[in-house]
């Protein structure tokens, strides 16, 4: 009897885990928040409102501009998409004048497409914009998004509890497996409990998230890029065990394109995601952005980095002049994206053995310039060798072994 009941224990823990098969390597796309945030004055700013309309042509863009092929297929709605109240039967309901359509029909023109809807809802009783919670409504809300046809949630935790969030989350987690339709989970949960001081259990968070927050909102400014940064790298015996295929965590969006970096400055935080392995959902204007800001988004030798099926987490291996080092395995034996970090204001040369950061392969390796697409060229791991690093940027090398 205690056997079969230790069972029945067990079974029920398994319920409960996220069980979607998503995200098995960094889910990639775009996400409105950071450039467009709340704005709902589509009276007198039509074509940047929080709007089907808006999406649509995202969506449109993400297609037709290359996105999609690249591995970018997730476009996503964020907050103050909904209407100020639920409907009768208690269900979230999309602004009618913004989205007169409704959710399902921008569902359906996204998925023609060949990409998928993202959505956002907050634990708490209301959204970070003042609009209605799922607090109480979980379970409907979860099968109000699967009708819906959306394949994405990303839920935020305003005007709610941290203290709660291991039980809430959690319940969320159970009602979306219910729905039977996978939907990829981004929680907001553990910058909540950090920010409140709580312990983060990431154990519990990665069964139950495919992604998760862990620190502030990206803004658009280098100082928020390296606010990210450092909070990486002092947390990173605590980030990199839990990721992986599956699990991510997420440093918030790529702002590439906007207002607030430069051009080394947007290569440095393209790099840096990708040492992280992090979800890349880029927060721009997809109708205006930069040709070379495009190019950069496009990389395909970065995008296969990112893509690595191993999902590994790097980590900062060294520092050295004020330079960074920083080191992600890959899948094959013996093979690492290598990012050189330069947060000074002064161009920097740094002279390294590649023994020192723990290649020891005697035939030597191969690198590989990522952002410029250019062999360097052979390195044995036990000479010195100069690598120049751009003020507030980075150098990001692919490394394998020579034959």
């Amino acid at each position: 009897m205690m056997k079969t009941f230790l069972v029945l224990i067990a079974l029920c823990g398994v319920s409960m885990a996220l069980d979607n098969g998503l995200a098995r390597t960094p889910p990639m796309g775009w996400l409105a928040w950071e450039r467009f945030r709340c704005n709902i004055d589509c009276k007198n700013d039509p074509k940047n409102c929080i709007s089907e309309n808006l999406f649509k042509e995202m969506a449109d863009r993400l297609v037709e501009d290359g996105y999609l092929d690249a591995g970018y297929e997730y476009v996503n709605i964020d907050d103050c998409w909904s209407a100020k109240q639920r409907d009768s039967q208690g269900r979230l309901q999309a602004d009618p004048d913004r989205f007169p359509s409704g959710i399902k029909a921008l569902a359906d023109y996204v998925h023609k497409k060949g990409l998928k809807l993202g959505i956002y809802a907050d634990y708490g009783n209301f959204t970070c914009g003042g609009y209605p919670g799922s607090l109480g409504h979980l379970e409907v809300d979860a099968q109000t998004f699967a009708d819906w046809g959306v394949d994405m949630l990303k839920m935020d935790g305003c005007y709610a509890d941290p203290h709660t969030m291991k039980k809430g989350y959690p319940e969320m987690t159970k009602y979306l497996n219910q729905t039977g339709r996978p939907i990829l989970f981004s929680c907001s949960w553990p910058d909540y409990e950090r920010a409140t001081g709580i312990t983060v259990d990431y154990k519990l968070v990665a069964e139950n998230c495919n992604i998760w927050r862990n620190y502030d909102d990206i803004q658009d400014s280098w100082d928020s890029v390296l606010s990210i940064i450092d909070y990486y790298t002092k947390e990173q015996d605590t980030l990199v065990p839990v990721a992986g295929p599956g699990n991510f965590n997420d440093p918030d969006m790529l702002i590439i394109g906007d207002f607030g970096l430069s051009f080394e400055q947007s290569r440095a935080q393209l790099a840096m995601w990708t040492i992280f392995a992090a979800p890349m959902f880029m927060s721009n204007d997809l109708r205006t952005i930069r040709p070379d800001f495009r190019e950069m988004l496009l990389n395909k030798d970065v995008i296969n980095i990112v893509k690595d099926s191993s999902g590994h987490m790097g980590k900062r291996v060294l520092q050295i002049e004020g330079v960074d080092v920083w080191k992600r395995n890959l899948t094959y034996y013996d093979e690492h994206a290598l990012a050189f970090f330069n947060p000074t204001k002064h161009n920097q040369t740094v002279s390294l053995k590649l023994q020192n950061i723990g290649f020891n392969y005697f035939m030597g390796y191969e690198l590989v310039n990522l952002l410029d697409h250019h062999d360097i060229g052979h390195f044995d791991p036990f000479s010195s060798y100069d690598y120049h690093v751009p003020a507030e940027g980075v150098l990001l090398i692919y490394a394998y072994p020579s034959e």
